[in-house]
């Protein structure tokens, strides 16, 4: 599903259940913190953890943490209704808050929070903001399929050529953000037949998460990948720039392919601690929450323009992705629905 990429997040996607952890102020001594709000987490367990533990820190406010996929959190949230003890959601992409947005499930951020962050990354009804970003790219075994040969656009992947080495995970919640963006670009019809192609190539290089998708591409067993460029990153630091035998490569500009993900906050409209969900969400955005996902093990690229991302990334003022906006990528039900009817879903 991959919103939980830690070995322990993807334990307890696996055993179906939620993380529930609260992060305590010790500061506050035995009595605990004045007031706990409850965050609904689709972001990475580590990096959340650290922003979780500054927050309380700074403020006193505890934080109980729930993790999960975003998308099962996101339908969890309808389901408990005004009943929901969510008071921050938390995602890797735009789609799962345009979708709670457009069940009247959010309440609007508050302007000064709005006003540290760039209109192109926010909700454009003003009821979520962006936290990161991440793009996507190809990730390839230069031993098996050499740089010059490459693809220069996500269409090319279904050609027969790629045949038996693809490797893709269409279940991620990064890859339908890239299926919007083929359809809003080229059409229905040609994404269809897109996907199609995807799927015959990929053949049983199709795979659950873009961790796996990297270490096949990595050990040589599929030549090329889908991914977002911070897998990569984080599989590196996991194993080391020894163990690392694939690199990235970009689209062509503008490409459908090159889609910017953003990540984002909420508050909960149900929530009965809107002030201090508000100051949380508001920390996230700050220059404090920037530099701590800037330093996180995530790679993500801060929204912050003034908050440099990881050494050795592109700098996001460098990237020249397709121009389609948050409000374009919506809620992803026609991606969803596209990758159901191919039977990738």
């Amino acid at each position: 599903m991959g919103s939980l990429r830690s070995a322990a997040g993807r334990w307890l996607a696996a055993a179906g259940g939620l993380l529930v952890g609260s992060l305590s102020l010790a500061a506050c001594g035995s009595s605990g913190p004045a007031e706990t709000i409850t965050l609904y987490n689709g972001q990475h367990l580590e990096t959340t953890q650290a922003l979780v533990a500054a927050f309380e820190a700074k403020t006193g406010i505890g934080v109980q943490l729930r993790s999960d996929d975003e998308n099962v959190l996101a339908d969890q949230i309808v389901a408990e209704g005004a009943r929901s003890p969510a008071d921050v959601f938390l995602t890797e992409n735009s789609p799962a808050l345009e979708f709670l947005q457009q069940k009247g499930l959010l309440s609007p951020i508050e302007g000064s929070t709005r006003a540290v962050t760039e209109a192109r990354d926010d909700s454009p009804s003003g009821h979520w903001i962006g936290i990161s970003a991440r793009v996507s790219v190809l990730v390839y075994n230069p031993s098996v399929v050499p740089r010059d040969q490459l693809p220069t656009s996500v269409l090319q992947l279904a050609q027969p050529k790629w045949r038996g080495k693809l490797a893709l995970a269409p279940a991620e919640t990064d890859f339908a953000p890239i299926v919007t963006s083929v359809i809003r670009t080229d059409g229905q019809t040609a994404a269809e037949a897109w996907l199609a192609g995807l799927k015959a190539n990929a053949g049983a290089h199709l795979y659950p998460d873009n961790e796996t998708v990297i270490s096949q591409v990595n050990a040589g067993a599929a030549g090329l990948g889908i991914i977002n460029q911070y897998y990569w990153y984080r599989e590196r630091a996991a194993v080391g720039r020894a163990g690392m035998h694939s690199a990235l490569a970009f689209f062509a500009p503008r490409d459908p392919g090159y889609v910017i993900d953003v990540s984002g906050a909420a508050v909960l409209a149900s929530s009965h601690h809107q002030a201090a969900a508000q100051r949380f969400v508001a920390f996230l955005a700050s220059r404090a929450g920037q530099e701590i996902i800037s330093h996180s093990d995530s790679f993500e690229y801060p929204i912050d323009s003034g908050v440099h991302a990881a050494p050795g990334e592109v700098p996001f003022a460098q990237l020249k992705p397709n121009p389609i906006t948050v409000a374009e990528l919506g809620d992803g039900a026609a991606a969803t629905a596209l990758l159901q009817k191919v039977q990738l879903l």
